[in-house]
């Protein structure tokens, strides 16, 4: 599954529920049956209190799922790799038989969806069981998670702090153990963001690798990705959800079949570019530069024969060249205005987060010159990251250029509500370019873990994969946010504490 047989965890979550459904030592109904507990007791609590990860169930439909699995595997039939695995949906992608909601109450009453997304399809082919769906903040254009709809996402390590966004709830569900999978989409950071605010492995791959069917909202920058715990869940994950099929763009075409693009690189990186930030928007905050130091020393250290290059985004320093200025919200805000329908937009400003209204006013306003000259110049930003990072570089950045976010969204209780700054983020680059950028757990910031941001020359996804592996054997983290036990399954259907926390 890798460009190379670099070793990941084989006791991951995700391997050990599939392994024990697979040898019939526990049924995939007894493991549906704990996720379902398990989302009860961790997001039925008081306000609060609860951690508001999950914004809707299918306990029935999941239940005949893992039913039909078990007498097909008790007839003999082949297991898939995510055998009887439990997963929630991220609520920006269709399951078929639950509304797709967006996080939006301009969406409250949305149909069920028809069929399956890709990418639940595709875990669903692979053998897993979708339990319900994770929440977002409104139309995923937040770095944090609280909405109109679904209240509040709290970080199970700190529960007056955000668990990050967009894809916030699913970090949070796996950080406290509900589920061994849940989704994620990344269109300027909605998979590192929250994996480094809790403690996951996060990649967001090169575009295309993953087929973008349909259409996303923000075309030139989202695509589905995986986050887990291990880098080998990680790996499994990307496996089943990468390959050709419709959407797919450029080279990912190239290689027939499913699973993640060979890449003909280096072992080890012969470059190592650290930069706090590639962006000239001031200094880090101290405490996220110190903890960004000590983890770019610690990742320089696996690899002695690297040159280690500093890079400064000022004039002075040399000018990276890869400031992209407004061009990201320029073509992210009005791809999203097309996307929802200009009258629906006007229509519903009124009844949106200050967040999401004041992402799509941004939308309305941007002409069509506008749009295609930051459209045009994407591509020389892409050529410019392309250059620096050859074939053999990695580029070190923090995943998130603050230390957390209050869980209504704030950098300091008491601000007025509103989107965050850019300066808190990091992750907007590679969304631009479309190269793949992987969080690594790096220790703590504050109460919450830090996130080492790891870019690599685009279709190099298997390589960061295999140096995330060397880094977790170096730098092994806890698999669960402390109080919460991972999703191990035993025979008795029961959770195998097996004190690997």
């Amino acid at each position: 599954m890798s460009s190379r047989d670099a070793d990941g965890p084989a006791d991951g979550p995700v391997l050990t529920t599939s392994n024990a459904v697979a040898r019939r030592r526990v049924t995939a109904v007894a493991a549906v049956e704990e996720a379902l507990r398990r989302i009860a007791a961790g997001d039925g609590g008081p306000v609060g209190t609860a951690l508001g990860a999950v914004c809707a169930m299918c306990p029935d439909a999941a239940l005949r799922q893992a039913e039909e699995l078990d007498r097909a595997l008790d007839a003999g039939a082949s297991p898939g790799p995510l055998a009887g695995v439990p997963v929630l949906v991220k609520d920006l992608e269709d399951v078929a038989g639950l509304p797709t909601r967006k996080g939006s109450l301009l969406l409250a009453d949305a149909p069920p969806a028809r069929a399956d997304g890709l990418v639940p399809a595709r875990l669903r082919a692979a053998g897993a069981m979708v339990v319900g769906k994770t929440t977002l903040p409104e139309f995923a254009t937040e770095g944090f998670t609280a909405s109109l709809l679904t209240g509040v996402t709290r970080n199970p390590w700190d529960r007056a702090l955000s668990p990050g966004g967009s894809s916030g709830g699913s970090a949070a569900a796996l950080a406290a153990g509900f589920v061994p999978v849940a989704t994620a989409t990344d269109g300027g950071g909605s998979i590192r963001i929250p994996s480094a605010f809790c403690g996951l492995v996060g990649l967001k791959p090169t575009r295309g690798v993953v087929p973008r069917h349909p259409a996303p909202d923000w075309i030139d920058l989202s695509t589905d990705g995986p986050m887990a715990t291990t880098v080998g869940d990680l790996r499994l994950l990307l496996s089943v959800i990468a390959g050709a099929g419709p959407g797919a763009e450029g080279d990912a075409e190239a290689w027939p079949g499913r699973g993640i693009p060979p890449y003909a690189g280096p072992l080890a990186p012969r470059r190592v570019l650290v930069a706090e930030r590639t962006t000239d928007v001031g200094p880090l905050p101290a405490d996220v530069a110190a903890s960004f130091s000590a983890a770019a020393d610690a990742f320089t250290a696996l690899f002695p024969e690297a040159a280690v290059v500093h890079l400064d985004p000022s004039p002075s320093g040399g000018d990276l060249g890869l400031d992209p200025g407004g061009d990201w919200l320029t073509l992210g805000t009005a791809d999203h205005v097309s996307a929802l329908g200009r009258a629906f937009v006007e229509a519903g400003l009124d009844r949106m987060t200050p967040a999401a209204r004041a992402f799509l006013r941004h939308g309305l306003r941007v002409g069509i010159d506008d749009y295609l000259a930051a459209r045009r110049r994407r591509f020389a930003l892409v050529a410019a990251f392309d250059r620096l990072l050859g074939d053999d570089a990695v580029l070190l950045t923090p995943a998130v250029a603050c230390a957390s976010f209050t869980a209504e969204g704030r950098l300091r209780p008491g601000d007025a509500p509103g989107p965050l700054p850019s300066s808190a983020y990091s992750t907007e680059l590679q969304n631009l370019t479309g190269h793949p950028a992987i969080s690594l757990p790096a220790g703590r910031c504050g109460p919450l873990p830090f996130g080492l941001q790891v870019t690599a020359a685009r279709y190099a996804d298997g390589w960061l994969l295999d140096l995330a592996a060397a880094w977790e054997r170096a730098h092994p983290w806890p698999r669960n946010a402390p109080g919460f036990t991972a999703f191990d399954v035993e025979p008795a259907g029961r959770p195998a504490d097996s004190g690997r926390r």
